[in-house]
């Protein structure tokens, strides 16, 4: 029956999803933390089951168009539709699919928003230190003496 077919489906997408909202939540530690030494191959992670994601979403959605076909809906109907429209006790459980789907939906988003903003204040504070460190190292020229300085200053004549 293709409902078994799409609830099996569903539950593969649950358990990536719940994976994603790990991997994420690793990300968010690693970048806390400050170690960037890690946060390459954390991506990478996060990719991979975002792959994985992607090619279980064509699986459900080949499988929900069967399971509307065999209840006579036309056309790509969501999965609150197909829900509503399934027969007992497959509307419970398509419902209850939904609802998890839709919270770990919002949960992953939060916490996609939240590592970008940590990683936006982490950049700053990069580009602050390094600004920082650009002012207060001296070079040396060829010849191994230091480079005098270039920088034009304003002076206040009314001192």
């Amino acid at each position: 029956m293709s409902f078994d077919e799409l609830s099996t489906v569903l539950w593969r997408e649950r358990e990536l999803l719940e994976t994603l909202l790990f991997k994420l939540e690793t990300e968010e530690l690693i970048i806390a933390a400050g170690r960037s030494r890690w946060l390459g191959r954390a991506a990478r992670e996060v990719e991979l089951v975002l792959s994985q994601i992607r090619d279980a979403d064509l699986g459900r959605a080949a499988e929900a168009e069967a399971a509307a076909r065999s209840i006579g809906l036309d056309g790509d109907p969501g999965l609150r539709e197909l829900a509503i429209a399934a027969p007992a006790p497959w509307d419970e459980l398509l419902g209850a699919h939904h609802a998890a789907l839709s919270t770990l939906a919002a949960q992953i988003a939060a916490l996609g928003e939240s590592n970008r903003e940590l990683l936006a204040v982490s950049l700053q504070a990069t580009r602050e230190a390094l600004v920082g460190i650009e002012e207060t190292v001296g070079t040396y020229d060829q010849k191994g003496t230091a480079a005098k300085g270039s920088a034009s200053f304003l002076l206040d004549e009314a001192l």
